[in-house]
């Protein structure tokens, strides 16, 4: 049975991942974290890393 998971980063709602045969696959629900859009994690905790660090560029891009 497939498992799905949202990932949020700063109460925002990046998007889910479902398990399937070789790992996470990420599914993006907000523009910001299309870049992460069908990407394949090994863990759900990988992902959500991963959508923390997309977080963290946009606020680094924008502050400069």
């Amino acid at each position: 049975m497939p498992k799905a998971y949202i990932i949020e980063v700063h109460d925002r709602t990046a998007g889910i991942i479902a398990s399937d045969e070789r790992g996470f696959r990420f599914f993006s629900s907000e523009r910001l974290f299309d870049s992460l859009e069908g990407r394949q994690f090994r863990s759900a905790r990988d992902a959500e890393r991963a959508a923390r660090a997309v977080f963290a560029e946009r606020r680094h891009l924008v502050s400069i």
